[in-house]
């Protein structure tokens, strides 16, 4: 099977100059050693250089956006494919990578016919900057039924999310054939990514849901103090560390026991879940702390003085420091038995408004990569079914789907050891 030539396809359209173009952006955009950002004028925004310049690559053995340190916006939606064929299917996943990969490195805007729709948005200007963009394409459950041929090279694990104990999906946000998570600096980045990918694929994806998500700023006291969710806690103390190889592997990536083409791929788990804010915000401060397990101020385990202090649960066997059914014991008892069951989370906040009945209508979406569901994320799951929270938040959507390996250079794409290696 013949896959698209990259050559035609910018020809055809692609809105970016990469190589020489990228390069002069950067440099043109690079800030001097001493500035992070240029002056503006009198009463202006000064221009923020340093994101805007910074490059996230696109091609390596994992997707950007797993490891990668999180951005302060992002976007993910789920697309359903209505590709006839499996040749059909193939071409339009070269070409969002293509895509992809020129929206990361940036580059000067093509010039396009005046009597031509212009080949780029242009809601970023003559200047498409990279700003730490990643674009992280993994695949659904629904993918490998009969319309391609795919079955028998399903990941083992890959199935439709199941609804848990606590859960109230809702179809019409759950699930889907193909999920993109978009990451940037800033939100008109993100923005114009997506308008541009959807573009790329119109007529072989459709969009199924979305959901915009955001970080909290770092406001301190340390630059590796974890940032606050919408309870106002800090969220992702206990992470495991990006920069442990062994661990990632251990933890993140598959191994043995899946089809080849999987290796250097992971499970990422989505979980758009309703935070209850107006009703978390009549509880007393002692009983919130109580059922996460720790202080809001300064995020330390309960008992404890700094975020990062182990809780030592060994020396509270009965709870009286910590409850037993404090949200971060449950999630993360740190037993022996239980530390292979550790994800990697990579969330965001969201606010969408209000709801028909007038509430706000605001969570986390909960993003977490690992390499077996079923050990790891269904596990913990299991533990946190009941747990006082449950009370303050409602899983409403999301999807279980499986990022593939990344490209393995500017030819190639991702899926092709799905699509044509086997």
């Amino acid at each position: 099977m013949k896959p698209v030539d990259r050559r035609s396809f910018i020809t055809a359209g692609v809105a970016l100059v990469g190589g020489a173009g990228a390069a002069t952006l950067i440099e043109k955009a690079r800030p001097d050693a001493t500035a992070g950002a240029t002056v503006g004028s009198a009463g202006a925004p000064a221009v923020d250089t340093t994101s805007l310049s910074s490059v996230e690559p696109f091609v390596g053995f994992h997707q950007p956006g797993i490891l990668t340190s999180r951005q302060a916006q992002a976007t993910f939606v789920a697309l359903d494919s209505f590709a006839p064929d499996r040749p059909a299917l193939l071409q339009a996943l070269q070409l969002l990578s293509f895509r992809a990969r020129e929206l990361m490195l940036g580059g000067s805007v093509a010039a396009s016919s005046a009597d031509a729709p212009p080949a780029d948005s242009g809601i970023l200007g003559p200047l498409d900057a990279p700003d730490r963009l990643t674009v992280t394409i993994a695949f659904g459950a629904s993918l490998f039924d009969g319309r391609y041929g795919l079955a028998a090279e399903r990941p083992r694990e890959l199935i439709r999310m199941p609804t848990f104990p606590a859960d109230r999906l809702d179809p019409a946000r759950s699930h889907g054939d193909l999920l993109l998570q978009i990451c940037a600096q800033h939100r008109d980045t993100v923005v114009h990514t997506l308008r541009e990918l959807l573009r790329t694929v119109r007529g072989t994806f459709q969009q199924r849901w979305s959901i915009d998500g955001f970080s909290s700023a770092q406001r301190g006291p340390r630059p590796n103090s974890s940032t606050r969710n919408l309870f106002a806690f800090r969220d992702g103390t206990a992470n495991p560390s990006t920069s442990d190889a062994s661990l990632m592997n251990d933890l993140v990536f598959t191994g043995t026991g899946e089809p080849a083409w999987t290796r250097g791929g992971t499970y990422q788990v989505i979980r758009i879940i309703r935070m209850h804010v107006e009703f978390w915000d009549r509880v007393g401060l002692n009983e919130q702390q109580s059922m996460i397990g720790r202080s809001r101020d300064s995020g330390a385990p309960l008992g404890g003085s700094d975020e990062f202090d182990d809780p030592r649960y060994e020396l509270d066997p009965d709870g009286r420091r910590i409850p037993l059914t404090a949200h971060i014991r449950l999630a993360n008892p740190r037993t022996p038995a239980t530390g292979k069951q550790r994800i990697l989370r990579r969330g965001f906040n969201y606010h969408r408004g209000f709801d028909e009945a007038g509430q706000l209508d605001q969570g986390l979406v909960f993003v977490a990569f690992n390499r077996s569901p079923s050990r790891q994320f269904a596990q913990i799951q299991q533990r946190l079914n009941g747990e006082p929270m449950t009370d303050y938040v409602t899983p409403v959507g999301g999807g279980y789907f499986f990022a593939p390996p990344g490209a393995r250079n500017a030819s190639d794409f991702v899926g092709s050891g799905l699509l044509l290696e086997s």
